[in-house]
């Protein structure tokens, strides 16, 4: 049934979408009048400037001469005017799709007019006319009076923001056929965003600082889907996406003098199959003979024995609408063999003799993952066994095996063969070394690359930016009951007139729905992006973003965001096809009816809903990784149940960190939900990397200490003040900077004294040296 339900989707994960979906979401469905209206005032100032003629026709110096006439625009005083402009900008930004004949043609205007766009100098104009905008207190305050928040409150924005987002999209993804010159321009971009010339600070700040602004509830018009789109796709661009980044741990690891990584985690997560482990006929024989004794015999046998077969059914095929074993898991002791027998017949109808296809068993080769060892492991190993065998340890001392049986001499080898050293190792321990020898080690070199700009850029508001993010992710998922002081995420997608057919309210509620997907996607990538990259550029970097999205809830957003029908999400089918940029400028739209809304498109899945899922769980598993504190609140907030029914969804990458999570929390829940969820526990050997002497699977630590844990988070908040402290904090060992102890040449030096004092100097000579008595004797008391 279940592989009916629930196909393999074919979904390839990446940096982002398709290059013409990821333009289409910028536009909600509410904006498609705004389109022609863009083209009227390209055309209208087009006619008087080259009459007679069509863009496409005018050739590469025209066409210049023509962009600077318009920037030349942008300066005028009135706003009307400017905005016309600006509607001018971006119809060529959108790629004149007026003179096009298909969607091939409009995408490709679109990039070639972004780039000549960008060698003009429109972005910085632009840019200028944004940090107008968000100051505008007008705006502001007509917004916050108004009891609804429509479209017209936020064009001028939507406008520019438009523009900008076209630019760094178009000039971001990189085609075969560029010519050099657009990457030459691409590479001078990337540094222009990364690297700010005339700000203070990079463009990613101020998109933040729109974010905050927005949250705080100063400036309620401000169009977030665009903010944060544009904000996700800045960052994407300035830092890298995962090839990138997988190339820069490479690079790093070799600068190090670490040996090289022991498999490259993208390929491995592409070529891994979606789990659905595999029937065997022995075990089908067993079921059946089971099920068989479950309906006669004595009744304790019977109720162990139903509750094996209960158990026993596949957790990825289980899509039927009975209720299903993730529904009753219990965290705190596995509660599911407290049904009633009866009940237990009900949910369990006798199953039909199946006839076991041959191609479905197949063995697994071998594990995808090379098992890792860290250095803290081989220390616990050896202090246990020095322990049992000798009496006495040698503290961190992994050399001396003297008084060892030979097996775990063996052992010891074997660990220290798949010895894994993080880069995050060795930050850490140069960090300890700086900390207690500031003087002798001497003051730090920091590279400066995009990724240590922007953190030191963010760092003094980076809690208010996080709380921000998981705030407006709390209002668009899709499990958040609308709530009075929640905020109101759909000023850029509600009209100004209601809709009042039945056909207009299907078409708006798809187009809230698509916005709030959107809005979940751009926040989900852009804080993985945010999280992988600090924690490459350095491990408390990482820290502090993670301790700040932890201490937001971040884990509990994130499990309630799962606590839904997860298969149902990933398959909405919330998008018009037709009304789809650039679709909707090339094509006559067919008239759409309930029922066309109804069916939707024919996709197999909705990919940015796919994308998000993946997103935010990697992010849950970046926040909890190897910090038990985390891990609990896993356990807590009963994330177990919630976290097996997304394993239904066939898809290998979601399925490998879904089972990540379910592994860290394992020995936390005990013996009968490992009895209980066998087929999980089975998936979680095959699909996760194993640490050699981790005890996973069968470590009970039930009586964990929760105080333990706190002094755990507390010892890494020091560790994280301490390092911005000496890396960002004023003038670098000011305490530790040499003094000058000569005399001649302490009173040789010229201080320029203020004129006031050069008046009063004799008064002041009078009162504080001639008439202060000299006690010489306090000399003889000095310490």
């Amino acid at each position: 049934q279940g592989s009916v339900d629930c196909p393999n989707l074919e979904f390839e994960y990446g940096d982002a979408d398709g290059h013409g979906a990821e333009l289409a979401e910028l536009y909600s469905y509410t904006e498609e009048p705004e389109l022609s209206h863009n083209r009227r005032c390209f055309e209208e100032d087009f006619c008087t400037q080259v009459p007679g003629r069509r863009w496409l026709e005018l050739d590469g110096a025209q066409q210049k001469a023509y962009v600077m006439r318009l920037l030349d625009g942008l300066e005028v005083v009135n706003r009307d005017k400017r905005l016309r402009v600006a509607r001018a900008i971006l119809y060529l930004a959108q790629g004149v799709f007026g003179d096009c004949d298909n969607e091939g043609d409009v995408l490709h205007w679109s990039r070639h007019n972004s780039f000549l766009l960008y060698r003009l100098g429109t972005f910085s104009a632009f840019l200028e006319l944004l940090n107008m905008e968000i100051e505008n207190s007008q705006a502001c305050s007509s917004a916050l009076r108004k009891p609804a928040i429509s479209l017209a409150d936020s064009t001028e924005l939507r406008v520019l923001l438009s523009v900008m987002y076209l630019m760094v999209e178009n000039i971001r993804v990189e085609q075969e056929a560029d010519p050099p010159e657009w990457k030459t321009c691409r590479e001078t971009f990337r540094m222009e965003l990364s690297f700010p010339v005339h700000t203070e600070e990079p463009f990613a700040v101020l998109l933040f600082t729109m974010v905050t602004k927005f949250c705080s509830g100063h400036a309620p018009h401000f169009p977030m889907k665009k903010v944060l789109l544009l904000l996700w796709k800045v960052l994407l661009f300035t830092l890298g996406g995962f090839e990138a980044l997988q190339a820069m741990k490479v690079r790093r690891r070799q600068e190090l003098g670490l040996p090289p990584l022991p498999e490259d985690s993208i390929q491995v997560v592409r070529a891994m199959r979606a789990a659905s482990p595999p029937t065997y006929s022995i075990e089908l024989v067993e079921q059946q003979q089971q099920q068989k004794r479950g309906h006669r015999g004595r009744r304790p046998l019977v109720k162990q024995d139903s509750l094996d077969i209960y158990n026993e059914r596949d957790p990825f095929k289980n899509d039927d609408g009975g209720v299903d074993e993730e529904e009753n898991d219990d965290v705190d002791g596995g509660m599911e063999g407290e049904l009633d027998l009866l009940e237990r017949d009900t949910l369990m109808p006798p199953m039909p003799p199946q006839r076991l296809p041959m191609e479905r068993v197949s063995f697994p080769k071998g594990l995808p993952w090379a098992p890792k060892v860290r250095q803290k492991d081989i220390e616990h190993f050896l202090e246990a066994s020095r322990n049992k065998f000798i009496g006495f340890t040698l503290g961190q001392d992994t050399e001396t095996l003297i008084g060892l049986p030979r097996p775990i001499h063996e052992s010891v080898k074997t660990l220290k063969q798949h010895k894994y050293v993080s880069i995050s190792d060795v930050q850490i321990r140069n960090e300890e070394e700086l900390e207690k020898c500031p003087m002798s080690l001497g003051e730090e070199e920091v590279q400066e690359t995009p990724c240590e700009v922007l953190y030191r850029a963010m760092l003094y508001n980076l809690p208010q930016y996080m709380i921000a993010l998981l705030k407006i992710l709390l209002a668009a998922a899709p499990t958040s009951k609308a709530k009075t002081d929640s905020i109101n995420i759909l000023a850029d997608v509600l009209p100004e007139e209601m809709p009042v057919t039945v056909l207009q309210s299907m078409r708006l509620g798809m187009d809230v729905n698509r916005h709030k997907e959107i809005i979940v996607k751009s926040i989900s990538a852009a804080l993985l992006l945010l999280l992988k990259h600090f924690k490459l550029n350095h491990i408390y970097q990482f820290e502090y973003v993670s301790q700040h999205l932890v201490f937001a809830n971040c884990i509990p957003l994130i499990l309630k965001f799962f606590n839904q029908n997860i298969m149902s999400y990933i398959t909405a089918k919330n998008s018009i096809s037709v009304l789809d940029y650039p679709h909707c400028t090339v094509c006559a739209l067919p008239e759409l009816t309930a029922e066309s809304l109804e069916a939707g498109d024919n996709n197999q899945f909705c990919w940015r809903n796919l994308f998000s899922c993946i997103n935010l769980l990697r992010v849950l598993n970046k926040l909890t990784k190897w910090k038990h504190s985390r891990t609990m609140m896993l356990v807590v907030f009963k994330s177990a149940p919630i976290l097996k029914r997304a394993l239904k969804v066939k898809q290998a990458m979601l399925q490998l960190y879904v089972l990540k999570l379910l592994k860290m929390q394992t020995k936390y829940l005990g013996r009968q939900w490992r009895k209980s969820n066998m087929k999980t526990m089975s998936a979680i050997y095959q699909k996760v990397r194993h640490r050699l002497n981790d005890d996973w699977a069968y470590g009970n630590d039930i009586d964990a200490r929760p105080w333990d844990f706190q002094a755990e988070e507390c010892t890494l908040r020091a560790n994280i003040e301490a390092f911005n402290s000496r890396r960002y904090a004023g003038p670098r060992h000011s305490e530790f900077a040499p003094v000058d102890n000569c005399l001649q040449s302490v009173l040789g030096q010229r201080l320029e004294l203020p004129p006031g004092f050069q008046g009063s100097y004799e008064l002041w000579l009078e009162r504080e040296v001639f008439a202060q008595p000299i006690r010489w004797e306090e000399l003889l008391h000095c310490q």
